[in-house]
């Protein structure tokens, strides 16, 4: 008995997140068929949710001061 030709082996690769010291900070979901790109998602706001757990325990100077640097 013979496989259907019409199956394919799907590959899904996870890229990210990537550091967050580098610009535009996002991951990655990338489905392959090969060396095809079938579908890719990215998902943004690492950078920008951890900005915010950080403002929590601080005064409104000390977190413009982290804003300025993430601006760059």
């Amino acid at each position: 008995m013979s496989l259907p030709l019409t199956r394919k082996d799907l590959m899904i690769v996870n890229m990210g997140p990537q550091h967050p010291s580098m610009h535009g900070v996002l991951r990655l979901i990338v489905t392959l068929d090969g060396e095809d790109v079938i579908d890719c998602e990215p998902i943004l706001g690492y950078l920008h949710r951890g900005m915010e757990k950080i403002a929590e325990n601080r005064t409104i100077i000390q977190y413009l001061n982290l804003r300025e640097i993430q601006r760059w």
